[in-house]
């Protein structure tokens, strides 16, 4: 953990940033005391690769038919 003071922060902006970015954890202070974090922001989701699944999964040519009367019932609580 690396605590600088706001003046500091200012000068070694862009340093700060790149510390930041391999994962250390930046305190900006103001006469001795922590105001701010300074962290990477991380996305959330990794990004989507359409067709990844392709050969892995099957579905049956069935999947969208009715369903039997007895499974529909349970559905509707009857």
């Amino acid at each position: 953990m690396t605590m600088i003071n706001i003046h500091q922060a200012k000068t070694h902006f862009s340093k700060l940033i790149d510390a930041a970015m391999k994962g250390e954890e930046v305190i900006i202070a103001k006469a001795g005391k922590p105001l701010a974090k300074l962290v990477p922001i991380l996305l959330d989701k990794p990004q989507r690769k359409p067709g990844a699944l392709k050969g892995k999964i099957r579905i049956s040519k069935d999947f969208d038919a009715p369903l039997p009367s007895d499974i529909l019932d349970q559905f509707e609580g009857k």
